[in-house]
C-alpha cells in the first residue's frame, strides 16, 4: 500500500508538534468540540462510533464523554500513542484503506479534520468502502475536509455512490451553515441503506 499523504508530508516531529498545538489550544480555552456537537446531534444516545483518522483522540474522547461508545483508529504511531492516553477510547493503529475490525459494526463513522485528503491518492474509494463495511445498515458516515485540495466534492460524491453510501446532507461548516459551491470546507453526511 502506498504511503498516505500524511506519512509523506509529516515526520514524527511534526506529529508531536500537532499534539502540542492542540494542547495549547485547549489550554487557551479554544472551542475544540464543534465536530463532536454536530455528530452527537445526529446519532442516538449511546451510539457505537468509529473515529476514523482519530489523530490525538480529541473528537472521540468528547463523544465518549457525551455517552457514546467510541473506537478510534489512526495510522500515525505518535498520534495513536496520544489517543491511547484517553481511557474511554479503544484505539487501533491501522490504515483506513485496509481497515478490518472483525465483528465490529458502528452506528456512525466520523472522519473529521481532513482525513480524506490525507489518505494515499487513489485509495479514497477503498477507504470509503472499508468505512461502509463497518457501518450497520442505516448507519451514518460524517466527514469534513477542505475543498482546496486535489480530491474534491464531485469525486468524493462519485466514490460515496460507488461504495453504496447515500449522501443526505452537505454543509459548509461543522456548525452546519448552508453549503455553497465556493465554500472552503465540506461537511457531508451519508447513510448506508437499510433499516
Amino acid at each position: 500500500m502506498a504511503d498516505t499523504r500524511w506519512q509523506r508530508e509529516r515526520s514524527a516531529s511534526d506529529s508531536r508538534a500537532y499534539v502540542a498545538r492542540f494542547d495549547r489550544l485547549e489550554t487557551d480555552g479554544t472551542d475544540l468540540h464543534g465536530e463532536a456537537r454536530a455528530v452527537d446531534a445526529m446519532v442516538p444516545r449511546g451510539a457505537r462510533v468509529l473515529d476514523a483518522g482519530c489523530g490525538t483522540g480529541r473528537l472521540g474522547a468528547e463523544l465518549a464523554r457525551r455517552g457514546h461508545h467510541v473506537t478510534a483508529v489512526d495510522l500515525d504511531p505518535v498520534l495513536v500513542a496520544e489517543a491511547r492516553k484517553k481511557p474511554a477510547l479503544t484505539v487501533h493503529e491501522a490504515d483506513l484503506a485496509t481497515l478490518d475490525l472483525p465483528g465490529e459494526r458502528f452506528d456512525a463513522v466520523v472522519a473529521a479534520g481532513n482525513v480524506l485528503i490525507f489518505v494515499a491518492r487513489g485509495t479514497e474509494r477503498a477507504v470509503l468502502g472499508r468505512i461502509a463495511h463497518h457501518l450497520v445498515p442505516g448507519g451514518i458516515f460524517v466527514t469534513g475536509f477542505a475543498t482546496d485540495y486535489e480530491y474534491g466534492v464531485d469525486e468524493f460524491d462519485a466514490d460515496l455512490a460507488a461504495v453504496g453510501l447515500v449522501r443526505e446532507h452537505r454543509f459548509a461548516t461543522w456548525d452546519l451553515r448552508p453549503w455553497h459551491d465556493d465554500a472552503g470546507w465540506a461537511v457531508t453526511v451519508a447513510r448506508k441503506p437499510g433499516f
